[in-house]
């Protein structure tokens, strides 16, 4: 039900923010796409129950941007993923203001959510396509390593470090090899 009312238009629904009272107001389907109770979002809820509802990798950013604009009342315009009541992953596009008092306080907040889910998956793919057509499995293996890397060097082991370097480092000869190939063949 909720996907067929998102396809029945790209617009989500609406969203009103009382600053010092913390009560977000939302329409239905916004309650539904944060996984929230369409009731309780009438009646108003808090932004940290919305918070809730967005992807864990973009909650940061999310609060962030609202924060940004509860301290500046300019215009935010963000993208997003929100864990949805049927429990797909949606990307959302959030455009909203918070109007600031003549005392440069934050008081009433307004904006649209858009489902742009079709168009990033489109993107994605897109993008998917043309990496896995033009990539070698070895530059693949480099950004696998460089992120191994990354996370093994938080961590106080030695040995590890050692041995990360020891494999970014050959995977880097092999592809500098990868890559005096291409130059020779471009050539050619």
């Amino acid at each position: 039900m909720l996907q067929q009312a998102l396809d029945a238009s790209d617009t989500i629904g609406q969203w009103e923010y009382d600053v010092p009272n913390d009560r977000v107001y939302a329409d239905a389907l916004v309650a539904l796409v944060f996984n929230l109770d369409p009731a309780e979002t009438a009646a108003g809820t808090s932004l940290d129950a919305f918070r809730a509802g967005v992807h864990p990798e973009d909650r940061e950013r999310f609060i962030q941007e609202i924060k940004r604009s509860t301290e500046t009342g300019l215009c935010c315009t963000f993208e997003y993923r929100v864990c949805s009541a049927d429990g797909v992953v949606r990307w959302v596009l959030d455009r909203g203001r918070i109007a600031l008092d003549k005392d440069g306080r934050p008081q009433r907040g307004n904006g649209v959510l858009i489902d742009i889910t079709q168009s990033r998956l489109a993107k994605q793919e897109e993008s998917s396509e043309l990496t896995c057509q033009a990539r070698h499995p070895l530059e693949l293996a480099a950004e696998h390593c460089l992120a191994a890397r990354e996370a093994i060097h938080e961590l106080p082991e030695p040995l590890l470090h050692t041995m990360s370097d020891m494999l970014l480092l050959e995977v880097g000869r092999a592809l500098s090899k990868l890559t005096d190939e291409r130059r020779r063949g471009a050539m050619n």
